[in-house]
């Protein structure tokens, strides 16, 4: 019985990608780069993430008292926390990768659930619905980073293995709703603060891990199974880069997109909000001042009375 359960589970793991796909996985695509090019890349991406891991874990712990603070202030915020925008955010996204999570069970492909773009939607849902913490602001400052996915996805989409009917829909509606959810939380503040722009240690976590996720634990499981996962084994048919170095091209792109789309990113947030900003107050600034123009108004003529009451005397004199 427990052997019957666990062949099911690795059927519904990958047994129904169809290699004949390109891209897909298969003999062909495994073979791609050979075995030693994989090892100098592997050890060269594994050094570059664990160097920033450790950078960036020891600049995160020297502010880690400003992300106490704000999760002080935000458990006395009740405003951000029953949001109404925020839970309608928090339905849709559930609805989203729960049809597309019945989309990989249909399929028998749930190993690719393991793509990065699906790891943040699924740290999205949990900065969305759990309570105030740091851990909540750890996640939320994370997959801020990892939205260079979702850009990616959205300009080279890979949908040609995508037959049933609306996936590739929901393909284009999950990537949307992962860059519009971040830009919203952070016009909440609080625990969905991101970092600032002169911080760079947030990215460097991010590429950092990155880089371990993709070549310490993507490859070997694509090897392994001989699905492309996340493109380990070979590149994608849209990928700009396919050729025999296209991950070492990964690597230097990547390691620059991350930051750059990162802060890029920040820059739109904060735009947002200038523009929120002026445009509330305009009404009340307007009223302020047509209340000053008549306040000054109201002084230069009783201004002119007094001075021609003034000489009204003086003639009578």
């Amino acid at each position: 019985m427990s052997k019957y359960t666990v062949n099911n589970m690795v059927a519904l793991m990958y047994a129904g990608i169809d290699h004949a796909i390109p891209g897909n996985g298969g003999a062909n695509c495994t073979q791609f780069s050979s075995i030693k090019q994989r090892v100098i890349e592997t050890a060269f991406a594994t050094v570059i993430g664990a160097t920033l891991v450790c950078y960036a874990c020891t600049m995160i712990r020297l502010d880690f008292d400003n992300i106490k603070n704000m999760v002080v202030m935000e458990k006395r915020n009740t405003d951000s926390q029953n949001s109404f925008v925020k839970r309608i955010f928090l339905v849709l996204l559930c609805i989203v990768f729960g049809i597309e999570l019945g989309f990989k069970f249909s399929t028998k492909s749930l190993i690719f659930l393991l793509n990065p773009c699906h790891v943040a939607t699924v740290l999205q849902i949990i900065a969305l619905a759990a309570p105030p913490s740091k851990w909540v602001v750890i996640l939320f400052r994370f997959q801020w980073y990892m939205l260079s996915g979702a850009t990616l996805a959205l300009l080279f989409p890979v949908i040609n293995t995508r037959f049933l009917p609306v996936e590739a829909e929901v393909y284009y509606v999950q990537h949307i709703l992962m860059l519009i959810i971040p830009l919203y939380l952070s016009h909440l503040g609080g625990v969905y603060s991101p970092d600032q722009l002169g911080d760079f240690s947030w990215p460097c976590l991010t590429t950092g891990i990155m880089f371990i996720y993709h070549f310490c634990c993507l490859q070997w499981l694509s090897i392994a199974t001989e699905v492309n996962i996340n493109n380990m084994l070979c590149p994608a048919v849209s990928d700009p880069f396919y050729g025999r170095w296209y991950r070492f091209w990964a690597i230097a792109h990547v390691g620059l997109l991350i930051p750059l789309h990162g802060k890029a990113y920040r820059l739109l947030a904060l735009l947002v909000e200038r523009l929120r900003m002026s445009s509330a107050p305009a009404d009340s600034g307007n009223r302020d001042t047509r209340q000053n123009g008549r306040c000054h108004t109201e002084e230069v003529l009783n201004e002119e009375s007094l001075s021609s009451d003034a000489s009204l005397r003086q003639r009578v004199k």
